[in-house]
């Protein structure tokens, strides 16, 4: 419409079209100067932008990438989380890869609530972390602890050695994801815990209430999927309380059996409810 304007007014453009590359390449290049400066707001209004007409281009990656990036600064974490999901799902092989698996379990964990709220971003921090864990483990922590501090001597003996500084740079960057793994491992370990907390506490909510089927039901929750926890000897306790509430004799001695041949050496510690199952049982 405007070209055909300025040729009617006899008014010519020496200025050549932009090609969409060249605009894409223009708008990251501004988008990363905001990021420098912490202006993430300002970064991801940039990159918004970017997001249909980088597409195909060699700056695709990068621009999901560094939105996502953006987003999760700006503790927007479940935009954060859907852009590094979709890098990743879109772009599979990318070299974000990794990094960016990280991440998507990262923000999940931040949207992760206390324990007595729903558990959904809890559970998704778990899955995704565990995917982190499978496709990015790390072997020896310790020979790729030896390999740094081995080159790293090297390099000052020969510091111009360049295949001492791509053995050592290789190496560190193993080193560094280290910690990645470490800190998935134990927030999963923490995540699981936080979800038998939670179906724990349900239980004893409905214990107060005197719901003690329903009860039973989320003690038995935490013993059949938590039971790495803390709760679980709570929980066998718990479940073998609520059936003797309910004069389930039979079920009561059952999971008592089941409770001591995992676990002998609480039979002490079970002798009344063993004492109690056995009395009742007699008289029913």
């Amino acid at each position: 419409m405007y070209d055909g304007y300025f040729s009617a007014v006899g008014v010519s453009s020496t200025k050549p079209p932009a090609t969409v590359t060249a605009l894409v390449n223009e708008g990251y290049a501004k988008a990363e100067r905001l990021f420098a400066k912490k202006d993430y707001t300002g970064a991801s209004l940039a990159l918004e932008s970017l997001i249909f007409t980088s597409r195909a281009t060699a700056l695709e990656d990068d621009v999901l990438f560094l939105l996502a990036q953006s987003y999760y600064r700006s503790k927007e974490y479940l935009l954060a989380g859907d852009i590094y999901s979709r890098l990743l799902q879109q772009m599979p092989s990318t070299p974000y890869a990794k990094t960016a698996q990280f991440m998507l379990a990262k923000s999940y964990e931040q949207l992760s609530p206390h324990y007595e709220l729903d558990q959904q971003y809890t559970v998704k921090a778990i899955d995704q972390f565990s995917v982190y864990l499978d496709l990015y483990p790390v072997t020896d922590s310790l020979k790729i602890s030896n390999e740094v501090d081995t080159y790293r001597e090297l390099l000052k003996i020969n510091p111009d050695n360049q295949s001492y500084k791509e053995s050592y740079a290789r190496a560190s960057a193993q080193y560094a994801r280290v910690d990645t793994v470490r800190y998935a491992a134990r927030t999963i370990k923490e995540f699981r815990e936080k979800l038998a907390r939670n179906s724990f506490s349900i239980a004893r909510n409905y214990v107060q209430l005197g719901k003690y089927k329903a009860a039973e039901i989320f003690y038995d929750e935490v013993i059949r999927r938590f039971s790495d926890t803390g709760y679980i000897h709570q929980s066998w306790s718990g479940k073998i309380d609520m059936q003797m509430k309910r004069k389930k004799w039979f079920d009561a001695e059952q999971s008592l059996d089941q409770y001591l041949q995992l676990y002998p050496a609480k039979e002490k510690e079970m002798a009344g409810e063993r004492e109690k199952i056995i009395r009742n049982l007699k008289n029913s």
